[in-house]
Parts: C-alpha cells; structure tokens; sequence
C-alpha cells in the first residue's frame, strides 16, 4: 500500500506526531508499505512558531503550507491511504479532506489526541482563534474510512458521526526509548517532576499550594520540563528547557510525576500522555481523576489518583518519605505501559487501521 500522512508539524518535532504514529512508520515499510510524510509547518516556521514576534514570518509560513497543500493535492491520486493527523490546514474549513475523500474518493484515516472540536484558546494562538473552524472536526469525521482516536471519550464523540471510530491510544516505544527504569535507591536530591508544553502548564496552579508546604518539611527539587519556563511562587522551582535529544536523561532525574488537570470537557479529551511517560521509565505517576488517568492509573498499585490538595499533599509525602514505595509502584507502572500502552502492544492495532 502507498500511505500518505497529512500533519501539522515537521517529522520529529511534535510529541502527538511521534508518539501517535510516526514511531510505526518502521513497522509500516518492514510490512511492505510506502509512506510519505506531508507537514503544513516547515522546518523554519516551527523554529519561530512558539515565539514572540515574528509575526510576518508567521504569516508567511502559514500562507506556504497552504501552497504546499495545494500542490500536494496533484499526487493524492497515487495512495492507497490518506492519513490525516488533527488537520489539513490550521485554520479554515476543511477544504483539503473534503477533496481528498468526496472529490478524489480516497480512504481518509482520521486521527486526533484531543478534545479539538472544542476552543481552547492560549496566549500562542489568540491572534488565530476565531478562524479555527473547531466544528470542521464533525465534517471530517463523517467523511473517514476510520476515524483513530485516542481513547474512549474521543472514540464516543467521532462514533456520532462515524461508526467506524476506534481506540487507537499514545503509546511509548519501551524498546528503542523509554527502554531505562528509575533506580528509586540512588542517593541525592529528591526531584518531584512535571513535563509538558506551555499550553498545559496553566494546570500547575492547584499543585503550587500543596508543594509550598512540603517544601517547609522536605528537601526537593520541583523540575519542570517545558518549551517554556512558568512563574511559579516556589523556591523548590528548577526549570529545564524540553530537548528531544535529553528528554529520557531529564525524565529519569525524576522521582514522582504529576500529572493535574481540570475536570473540562477539553482535559477528559487528554490521552494520559505525561502518566504514560512517567511510568514506562519507572516512575510512579500522581494524576487528577479526569478522563483516561483513571484508566492508566491504578490507585496505590502504579501511582496515586488525587482529586483534593489534601490527597495531593499525603501521596506526595508517602512517597518522598519511602523509597521502598516509590520502587515499587514504578515496577507496576513499567508492567502497565509495557501490557497496554506500549508501541508492541499496540502494535497490530495500529496496522489494522489500514485495511
């Protein structure tokens, strides 16, 4: 088969592309298949997409993809399989699926990790929230051969429009990188951990005040690995800038991870990705009870589900207190992520989206 991927962003650069499928494409050509990867954003305009400023060479980047999608639309005739991951195109109708799969008649496999029929608005995309188009999500769905969905609350939403939607989860390649377990026993700092990118480290507010007052008790480094730093009132703060080529090495100084959301329609869209990540290097993950880390997240077993702060504060403390704990939640949280959430385990369900 001959498999075109329509993305957002550059091969290798953003964590819902890596970890949703481009970690398969291997899989893929060892099957006999061909691929083609075709991004909106360009290497250039990703550099500066994230920044302040550059609002013209912004611009400019985004009217390319448009040239480069419309090229694009020439060789869609030659494959087999058009996957489209989230959207054709940033903002505006989704003019590209509907000639890719009314017009051209090709068998669209629809994949998205997030709730992103619905607004959600950052300081980053402010300038282009109101061309969106959020409600294209239902029209595209329609139009799929399958819609891959990241877990149930996804896969409910696209079935009202499709009933050809399945759970395709965030998975964790536990063999080429996630493939190290914590040592819970080494001697140093304790380090409380938080990953993710800038639009999600508005959720940290309800974790400061319990980690303030651990602070007074404790001697612990509170890390956060970001694309941005945050401003968060705690002297325990360590920020360290995300790096693709460090981010197991950063993941692994941590000791517990914290995953906290909002109870919104928007977080019950959220794929556990930060839990996930945690616990398939070892690590026992602390996580809201909101959307799939109840799934993820077993409850003393390979980590804590915490809807209050004093919840919050009185897991956090058992662990930084107990090493012994720590080890062993983070040997049941490997065991998870390599039965249910991992790139093997997953394996055959992901080609079987393309038959």
């Amino acid at each position: 088969m001959r498999i075109l991927f329509v993305v957002p962003y550059p091969i290798g650069k953003a964590p819902s592309q890596r970890f949703r499928f481009e970690q398969y494409l291997d899989f893929l050509t060892q099957e006999g298949h061909s691929w083609r990867m075709a991004p909106f954003i360009s290497n250039q305009t990703w550099a500066i997409l994230y920044k302040p400023g550059h609002t013209l060479a912004k611009a400019a980047g985004i009217l390319a993809g448009f040239a480069r999608r419309v090229v694009l639309l020439f060789s869609v005739p030659q494959y087999d399989y058009v996957f489209v991951h989230r959207e054709a195109s940033p903002i505006g109708p989704p003019v590209f699926e509907w000639v890719i799969s009314r017009l051209l008649s090709k068998r669209v496999i629809y994949d998205f990790d997030d709730a992103i029929w619905i607004p959600n608005t950052s300081e980053a995309n402010k300038l282009v929230a109101g061309v969106k188009w959020h409600h294209k999500v239902q029209s595209i769905c329609r139009w799929a051969y399958k819609v891959s969905c990241g877990n149930a609350y996804l896969r409910d939403y696209a079935r009202q429009f499709n009933p050809n939607a399945i759970i395709n989860p965030t998975t964790i390649d536990t063999v080429h990188l996630h493939n190290q377990v914590k040592d819970q026993s080494e001697p140093g700092r304790l380090v409380i951990g938080w990953t993710g990118t800038h639009s999600t480290l508005k959720y940290l507010h309800q974790v400061v005040p319990v980690l303030a007052r651990l602070e007074q008790e404790f001697d612990f480094e509170f890390r956060v690995i970001s694309n941005q730093p945050p401003e968060l009132p705690l002297r325990s703060l360590v920020y360290v800038p995300w790096r693709k080529e460090t981010e197991i090495a950063d993941l692994l100084a941590f000791h517990v991870g914290l995953m906290p959301l909002e109870d919104d329609p928007w977080a019950k869209g959220k794929c556990a990705f930060k839990a996930l990540q945690y616990m398939a290097l070892g690590i026992p993950a602390l996580v809201s009870p909101v959307g799939m880390n109840t799934e993820v997240v077993q409850e003393g077993v390979n980590g804590n589900v915490c809807a209050t702060a004093a919840e919050w504060e009185n897991s956090l403390r058992r662990l930084l207190q107990n090493p012994g704990l720590r080890q062993e939640m983070g040997r049941h949280a490997r065991q998870t992520i390599e039965q249910r959430y991992s790139v093997t385990a997953n394996r055959r369900n992901f080609l079987e989206l393309f038959s």
